[in-house]
């Protein structure tokens, strides 16, 4: 997986996780995805280093104004990638499993297309 692809990935699942629970800490995304504690360790470290969260002396996990900024386009491209293929057919699980890999790739125009779909 490409650094972009695993940035974002961390990006999105600490906003699902935020809406899930208030206080967001390391072991709750290495939970989440099934990842080594040194693992999301590394990956949250970098992403503070972005600019994108902050992580508190209690090993809480806050975004900063760019980091949500971000998170939330990353998870509604998710979103309207996955509508798409549902509308199409696709059943739920096979559409949020390939919005997941399309969603890192998609251009900003092919996204507007696919707003303008959802939207009619």
């Amino acid at each position: 997986m490409r650094y972009r692809e695993s940035e974002e990935m961390y990006l999105e699942t600490i906003l699902v996780l935020k809406k899930k629970i208030s206080c967001v800490r390391s072991i709750d995304i290495a939970t989440e995805l099934s990842y080594s504690r040194p693992s999301v360790s590394r990956a949250v470290n970098l992403l503070q280093g972005k600019g994108y969260i902050i992580i508190a002396k209690n090993g809480e996990i806050n975004f900063t104004e760019e980091g949500l900024k971000r998170a939330t386009e990353i998870q509604e491209r998710h979103s309207v990638i996955t509508e798409v293929f549902t509308r199409l057919g696709a059943d739920q699980e096979v559409a949020e499993e390939n919005a997941c890999r399309v969603e890192h790739v998609i251009t900003s125009e092919l996204m507007q297309v696919l707003k303008k779909f959802i939207e009619k």
